[in-house]
C-alpha cells in the first residue's frame, strides 16, 4: 500500500478590518420627500421661478438662522416656545389621562363628567384667547393655559376609547387567575389601552404646537411665533419661513420622542416592533 500524501489546507484568513455597517434603505426612504422638496425649493428660488422676495431660498433662511443664533435671539425664542409647550402639554395630558381613566373605568364618572367634557370640546379653544388675555393679561399663563386646553381633549378621548377597547375576555381571564382590581389595571387594562393612549398623545403634541402658534403671534415678546410676527412687521419673509421650519422640526422631534416611547412601552406588540423598524 502506497502512502498518500495529504497536504494540509490553511484556514481562510479573516479580515481584521472592521466591517462597514450599511445604512438600510428603509432608514433613508422617509427622508426622500423632504430632501427633494428642499432641492426643488432652492432651485425654484434661485432660478426666479418663484420670487425670492416671496419665498426665500433655503440658503437665505439658513443664513438668517445663523445670524439670529449668533445674536442669542434664536436660542431664547426656542427656549421660550419649548418651555410653554412642555408645561402646557404636561398639564393638559395629566388632566386628560385622569379624566379618561375615570370615565373609562366608571359608569358613574361617565354620567358625571363625559357630557360636560363633550360640551367644552365643541367650543374651539382658540376662541377663548380674548377671554384668557382679559383674565390673565399677556404673560406666560394665557399661553400655557391655551396649550393645555388644546391637549386635554385628544388625550381624554383616546384614553377612554383605549380602555373601552380592551377585550372583556382578557379581563375575565385575569379574574380567573386571581387578579384583583389593581392587578387587572396593571396587567391587562393599561397595556391594552396603551396603543390608543399613545396615539392620543402623538396627536395632542401636534395640537400643542399648533395652539402655541396662535398664542405667540397674538401677544408675545419672544418665542417662535413672535419670530414670525416680527418678520411680518419688518417685511422679512426669511424670518417667517424660518419660524415655519422651526415649528416643523419641533413637531418632528416631538413625534420621534413619542415613537421612542412606543417602542419601549409596546415592545410586546409585534406590530409596533415592525413599525419602528421601518
Amino acid at each position: 500500500m502506497s502512502d498518500t500524501l495529504i497536504t494540509p489546507v490553511a484556514p481562510p484568513r479573516r479580515s481584521t478590518a472592521p466591517a462597514r455597517r450599511r445604512i438600510p434603505f428603509t432608514a433613508l426612504l422617509p427622508w426622500t420627500v423632504p430632501v427633494l422638496l428642499i432641492v426643488v425649493w432652492q432651485w425654484t428660488a434661485s432660478t426666479g421661478i418663484v420670487s425670492a422676495e416671496i419665498l426665500p431660498p433655503p440658503s437665505k433662511v439658513l443664513d438668517t438662522a445663523e445670524n439670529l443664533w449668533g445674536t442669542g435671539e434664536l436660542p431664547r425664542y426656542l427656549g421660550a416656545s419649548v418651555r410653554r409647550v412642555a408645561i402646557g402639554f404636561g398639564i393638559g395630558a395629566a388632566v386628560g389621562l385622569v379624566l379618561g381613566f375615570l370615565v373609562g373605568l366608571s359608569r358613574v364618572a361617565e354620567a358625571l363628567i363625559d357630557r360636560s367634557v363633550q360640551m367644552l370640546r365643541a367650543v374651539p379653544h382658540l376662541a377663548v384667547v380674548p377671554l384668557l388675555i382679559a383674565a390673565f393679561g399677556i404673560g406666560e399663563l394665557p399661553k400655557v393655559v391655551l396649550v393645555a386646553l388644546g391637549v386635554v381633549f385628544p388625550v381624554y378621548l383616546n384614553t377612554v376609547s383605549g380602555i373601552r377597547s380592551v377585550d372583556p375576555k382578557l379581563v375575565q381571564l385575569g379574574r380567573s387567575y386571581g387578579l384583583g382590581y389593581p392587578g387587572l389595571l396593571r396587567e391587562i387594562v393599561i397595556p391594552g389601552a396603551m396603543p390608543m393612549i399613545l396615539t392620543g398623545i402623538r396627536y395632542a403634541l401636534g395640537v400643542a404646537w399648533l395652539t402655541l402658534v396662535v398664542g405667540e403671534t397674538i401677544a408675545s415678546s419672544d418665542g417662535i411665533g413672535y419670530l414670525a410676527q416680527n418678520g411680518r412687521d419688518l417685511l422679512r419673509n426669511d424670518r417667517i419661513v424660518l419660524a415655519i421650519v422651526l415649528y416643523a422640526l419641533a413637531g418632528l422631534i416631538a413625534d420621534q420622542l413619542v415613537r421612542l416611547i412606543e417602542w419601549r412601552v409596546l415592545r410586546w406588540n409585534i406590530n409596533y416592533r415592525k413599525g419602528n423598524r421601518r
